[in-house]
């Protein structure tokens, strides 16, 4: 579009914002009639370690949501000449699950409890037993129970729970409600209703009877909506609270909010079955859309669901790109003491494009990336190691090979399990910052996987474009569209993409990795029981 459709479009309100609140980033991208980001703004954040718990303050929520869209209605000024008075609908989105409980009047009960943290083993297992479906440690409903179980003081005051995009959906809307897959990582969800499982409600109302709780579970959860149905309007409080300056009108109306794996799913066009995505910054998780459930639980696996209620196989890890990250600041920091100058992207670039020159299984070097606990591997603790051999020689390539590698070990172990179900899989989309470099991340994990992975020319906007995708839908959608035909045939159907095939060399370089990799994992427990400890 040329820049004066785009200004009318924005004049109009032909427009669409997503907002999404990462691990590192709170971002919001802009839309028009034709789908691509117009403006961006964003701001960067960190989680803390506060009592044991990995959290964010909701004071940092608020701070980095108005800076971000400060920075994106600046933009707009400055390209368009017009300043930002309204949108034609809104989304957020959020890191996934988690813990955040309420009290009646609206105040916040505990410290928000991210996906990050693995303090809900005991609760986690006791669950999936009972239900008969997994339940993993960061699942909204492990954390209430950990905290009935503890007999937290605030449990019975609880007048709603919710996840990160549901709290900022409802201070913004007045609604609490959660999109299809977000609330089922809440809860599971019945497939066949959409709705949370009534007969695993009625297990978890047996299992906590004795505590004799003044609520029941239904009803301090958000309603469940699907992509497409109506998610409340911008109230006047909530203009204010986005958009201090006052310049921003109440009435946008907004889809349903969702956490980061259902916009991964949307931004990648990955909601039909036999499509699948790979999410690689803070945490790197693969979601596979499932033709027919699977066939037994697996407790390294989640079932979730696509945006429109379809089941999805859910392979989560913890840690992806920190570690990574913090290597290549060093490396800058170096380069800083010898007075040379790279600019960091250019540095990422660099470092990447040396681990094709590694071995294909990195000499002698293993790495592991672990910042917290990995359920996938069994770690209730992590500790960031590197292993090598000390007969083998040490290179810059097999280093940052080891890295990339380190990223996708668990994933790959997690993979495995599907394979052992037949799952099909024509392809994987990747997104995030571990694919920001061409050509390497995606070739290292197609042959780690086995299976194509593609990454689309959008691909650096993840997320909260994929919301906006989602209130873009809501805004246009017709009696009958359906979420994937209007990705498919009106989003996606010029996209443009790079796609990587598994390379024999690779993939056998990474299978003898991952054998040592196996083999070091007592080291990897033993050095965590002792450097985790504060």
């Amino acid at each position: 579009m040329e820049k004066r459709e785009i200004r009318e479009a924005i004049v109009q309100g032909h427009t669409a914002l997503g907002l999404e609140l990462g691990s590192t980033r709170i971002k919001a991208v802009l839309i028009g009639p034709g789908h691509a980001p117009v403006c961006t703004g964003a701001y960067e954040w960190e989680n803390r370690l506060e009592n044991g718990l990995w959290t964010y303050r909701l004071a940092d929520v608020w701070a980095g949501i108005q800076a971000a869209y400060k920075e994106l209605a600046g933009q707009v000024q400055a390209m368009f000449g017009i300043p930002l008075d309204t949108v034609g609908a809104m989304g957020v989105s959020a890191m996934m699950h988690g813990y955040l409980p309420f009290d009646g009047d609206g105040k916040q009960l505990a410290e928000f409890r991210s996906w990050r943290n693995t303090v809900t083993e005991v609760e986690a297992a006791e669950l999936t037993a009972l239900f008969g479906f997994n339940i993993p440690q960061r699942w909204s409903i492990a954390h209430l129970y950990r905290a009935i179980r503890l007999e937290e003081g605030h449990v019975r005051r609880l007048g709603f729970l919710t996840t990160l995009a549901g709290y900022v959906h409802w201070k913004l809307t007045g609604e609490k409600v959660l999109g299809t897959g977000e609330a089922s990582g809440m809860f599971p969800l019945d497939s066949r209703t959409g709705a949370y499982d009534a007969a695993m409600l009625e297990k978890f109302a047996a299992l906590t009877a004795s505590y004799q709780l003044p609520w029941r579970l239904p009803d301090i959860l958000p309603q469940v909506r699907t992509a497409g149905e109506d998610g409340g309007s911008l109230t006047p409080e909530g203009a204010r609270l986005l958009d201090p300056t006052g310049r921003l009108q109440p009435g946008v109306p907004f889809c349903p909010p969702e956490g980061d794996a259902g916009t991964g799913m949307v931004a990648t066009n990955s909601v039909s079955p036999r499509t699948g995505n790979v999410s690689a910054g803070t945490s790197i998780f693969a979601m596979v859309v499932l033709e027919q459930p699977l066939s037994r639980v697996y407790p390294e696996i989640d079932m979730v669901a696509t945006p429109t209620g379809k089941p999805v196989a859910m392979v989560h890890c913890n840690t992806c790109t920190s570690d990574l990250d913090a290597w290549v600041g060093l490396f800058q920091e170096l380069l800083g003491q010898a007075g040379a100058s790279i600019s960091k992207s250019g540095l990422y670039s660099l470092l990447y494009r040396q681990a094709l020159a590694g071995g294909p299984g990195c000499g002698g070097v293993v790495n592991f990336n672990c910042f917290s606990g990995e359920p996938v591997l069994g770690l209730e603790e992590g500790c960031p190691m590197l292993i090598r051999n000390p007969s083998a020689p040490l290179s810059l390539g097999d280093f940052m090979r080891a890295q990339l590698y380190a990223a996708m070990a668990p994933l790959r172990l997690g993979m495995e399990l599907l394979g052992q179900e037949q799952v099909a899989l024509d392809k994987l989309y990747g997104h995030g910052g571990l694919f920001k470099v061409p050509q390497v991340a995606p070739l290292l994990m197609a042959s780690a996987l086995h299976v194509p992975v593609a990454v689309l020319e959008t691909a650096g906007e993840g997320g909260p474009w994929g919301m906006a995708l989602l209130a873009m839908y809501r805004k246009e959608r017709r009696e009958g569209d359906s979420l994937e035909g209007y990705l498919s045939q009106r989003v996606f159907a010029q996209a443009r993409e790079e796609c990587a095939m598994p390379d024999r060399q690779c993939a056998e370089g990474f299978a003898a990795y991952l054998g040592r990799y196996k083999a070091a994992l007592p080291a990897q427990r033993a050095a965590a029981s002792v450097f985790s400890k504060p």
